[in-house]
């Protein structure tokens, strides 16, 4: 455990190992613990939605340290388009955008979709965490399904115990979770 923005070479070294062999970790973001795992290890990413007892067909958010290391997950964007996003970001806003055909695993974009829901979060040691980790995290509630969501190391201590890797620090502070708005209507979703 420890803080992401003082966080020693070791810790680092055994967090990325972690996540390489599909492990999921735990960390603070605008309102509320995230629970992750690198979106492209496909056992990693369905403890996440076991741990959580979530549904399968419902999707989950994949975070950034910046837009740049979220376009590989998506279909090429018209760059008056990309410009538009970075003025909105880091932000509390995730997005609907057409997710890359055949890159994408199904179960990331949701049953049916395809669109990705992508973020580049307010809270900077979010953001910080992807950047020392080299890659975008899965980013959904710390919680198993109908629990209030985690708001502190203890309450993910708790409900999860050994079962996650914990990068301590506060939240964002925010009441409510991320808008998640559609990028082809502008409708917003949540």
């Amino acid at each position: 455990m420890s803080h992401p923005s003082r966080p020693s070479g070791q810790f680092l070294h055994r967090l990325r190992a972690h996540l390489r062999r599909g492990g999921l970790v735990a960390y603070p973001t605008e309102s509320s613990y995230g629970l992750g795992c690198l979106p492209d290890h496909i056992r990693a990413v369905r403890r996440v939605i076991a741990l959580k007892k979530r549904p399968q067909h419902k999707g989950l958010i994949v975070i950034g340290a910046d837009f740049s290391q979220l376009q590989s997950l998506l279909m090429p964007l018209l760059p008056s388009e990309v410009q538009k996003i970075n003025q909105q970001w880091p932000a509390a806003k995730t997005w609907l955008l057409p997710a890359r055909q055949g890159k994408i695993l199904p179960v990331l974009r949701g049953q049916n979709r395809n669109t990705l829901a992508v973020r580049v979060p307010a809270l900077a040691n979010a953001r910080y965490l992807c950047r020392v980790v080299g890659s975008a995290l899965v980013s959904t509630s710390c919680n198993r399904a109908r629990k209030r969501a985690c708001r502190s190391e203890r309450e993910v201590r708790r409900q999860f115990g050994r079962q996650v890797m914990i990068v301590g620090g506060r939240t964002g502070g925010q009441k409510q979770p991320s808008q998640i708005i559609d990028w082809a209507s502008g409708r917003k979703i949540r």
